[in-house]
């Protein structure tokens, strides 16, 4: 091995392969290796073994890999590719306390370019550069060293994947109840490993994607609105608000110490403090809200060519309108008319290519005077969707104090980003308010109604966890955890014979999740179809008058 500042270094090949593997192996897998720890402490000699071994057994894997690529020249770009992937990996696992799977890759590939932005700091861009480009770089600024014997040189890499499969079989037999145990009882863990996390996510998310362009699977073809609905001379409106990243335990009506929700607090809601979501992510969340497949039986693959709740609303006659300003629906609004609000680029409503959810309203009056019949309208909020807590409310709103104003939320102190979380809910309090207002300004044409519910929760620092997406089995409760409400108009309960007071007894005791939405707006604006599930419509057993 030479070395020169007026020359590129030169390494012999395999040199070239055991450093590169020693570095993804120990370096980039220290937040791995931290959680290893965590759940198996070291406590005695033999755990210490076992761990000792664990970069033993990922340097083998990634030399094997490695070394096998030699043979048809494609060593340096795998290993680069390993580098850079396991780099933006460990990243973002000891920052924000992820989980690297399918789910997540969904979440990346589906991230609006303002999301993405939003996650860039110089912290970032430093770690990332040095452990990351620079090192993949490397890769290819190396020299490597070709004076020897065509067979001597296959021979000794044919003898270096011969002691690595060795190394591997050698710490199965020692270790492998060890392993299985440990493995098995962490089923999580083996997703922090990198870079076989985002190998294996983006192998997943790949089968999964193939099926996205199959045929359209139509539901609730017998799909009416009962002749209640239709009758008399009020036609109905529904607006139904859906939520992001807002998590129920900062709600003060689900009995949290601040006033968080001053205005909704006096709008004579019925709140369901007992409400989980369908996902620990808009990707999955959303989707499987408007879907009929409850989140035990859920299906991604077949939602992506499913029809679902808004299809039937449409069927039946009811006009229905999606605005959104959180970078779409995922799916759920495909099929019925929708617009992006944040295109819109609204003076003093937008700034670098987000809006405050107050650009929802725009045109809203013209959309209900525009109403042919009964409506539903889709408000998309971008809510308090993270890391830019910050960005997500109007100046006036900043009421908590003092503000994690930084991306880099986990420099701020806990109550810093707790101020600037709250003070989206705040915001939140108050579109939410806003449209009911909007409703209660048509009543004299419409009998109108409203739901909100959140399509998932958030961490903010708990156990180290940021953000939300970890995987729903070992996910923590504030992100699946949701507020949801539902305001019906005077007009609506006496209309339909809905008792509030027994909503109210419901809400107090019951237990509900996102399975919900699609029977209780289907029940809500008076659909027959076989698609509607009774058991599940919130408001079922709170019909005086039935039919």
């Amino acid at each position: 091995m030479t070395f020169s500042l007026r020359k590129r270094p030169t390494l012999s090949r395999l040199t070239f392969i055991s450093l590169f593997s020693i570095y993804i192996a120990v370096f980039l897998n220290i937040a791995f290796y931290r959680q290893v720890i965590a759940a198996m402490p070291l406590d005695t000699l033999r755990t210490i073994f076992v761990f000792v071994s664990m970069p033993l057994v990922a340097f083998s894997v990634i030399n094997i890999i490695a070394t096998l690529a030699s043979f048809v020249w494609l060593d340096r770009l795998i290993l680069a590719l390993f580098v850079l992937v396991a780099a933006a990996a460990q990243y973002f696992i000891w920052t924000f306390g992820i989980v690297i799977d399918r789910s997540m890759i969904v979440n990346i590939l589906d991230t609006t370019p303002s999301e993405s932005f939003a996650l860039l700091s110089p912290k970032l861009i430093i770690t990332l550069g040095g452990s990351g480009l620079l090192a993949a770089l490397l890769a290819f600024w190396i020299r490597i060293k070709h004076n020897e014997p065509l067979w001597k040189n296959i021979a000794k890499r044919g003898a270096s994947i011969v002691v690595s499969v060795i190394c591997i079989a050698l710490v199965a037999t020692f270790f492998y109840k060890d392993y299985a145990s440990l493995f098995r009882n962490q089923k999580e863990l083996i997703k922090s490993l990198s870079p076989s996390n985002s190998i294996v996510a983006t192998l997943s998310w790949y089968h999964h994607s193939r099926t996205a362009n199959l045929p359209l699977v139509k539901i609730g073809l017998d799909a009416k609105q009962k002749p209640q609905m239709l009758a008399g001379a009020k036609r109905n409106l529904t607006i139904l608000v859906v939520g992001e990243t807002t998590r129920a335990v900062n709600f003060q009506l689900n009995g949290y110490g601040r006033e968080t929700t001053p205005l909704l607090a006096k709008d004579d809601v019925s709140y369901f403090p007992n409400t989980q979501s369908c996902g620990s992510a808009t990707a999955v969340s959303l989707p499987c809200m408007f879907s009929n497949m409850a989140r035990a039986h859920y299906d991604d693959q077949l939602a992506e060519h499913q029809e679902g709740m808004l299809d039937i609303i449409q069927r039946a006659g009811v006009q229905v309108l999606w605005n959104d300003n959180d970078g779409g629906c995922k799916g759920a609004c495909d099929r019925v008319p929708h617009q992006d609000m944040t295109s819109l680029n609204l003076p003093n409503m937008c700034h670098d290519g987000e809006c405050y959810d107050e650009v929802l309203f725009h045109g809203i009056e013209d959309s209900i005077k525009n109403l042919k019949g009964n409506g539903v309208i889709v408000l998309h909020t971008i809510g308090s969707h993270g890391p830019t807590y910050y960005n997500r409310y109007p100046p006036q709103f900043k009421k908590f104090t003092p503000t994690c104003d930084t991306n880099q939320i986990q420099d701020c102190s806990q109550q810093q980003l707790v101020n600037t979380y709250d003070n989206t809910i705040l915001y939140i309090d108050y579109i939410v308010d806003k449209a009911i207002n909007v409703l209660k300004a048509h009543q004299d044409q419409y009998t109108t109604s409203l739901v909100y519910l959140s399509d998932h929760g958030e961490s903010l620092g708990e156990n180290g966890a940021y953000l939300h997406g970890m995987p729903y089995a070992i996910a923590p409760d504030v992100q699946k955890h949701v507020p949801m409400l539902i305001w019906l108009s005077p007009d609506y309960q006496q209309r339909y014979g809905v008792s509030k007071r027994c909503v109210d007894k419901q809400a107090a005791h019951q237990g509900y999740s996102q399975d919900n939405l699609f029977s209780t707006l289907l029940g809500l604006t008076g659909i027959q179809t076989s698609e509607y599930q009774p058991a599940d419509d919130i408001l079922a057993g709170c019909r005086i008058v039935q039919g």
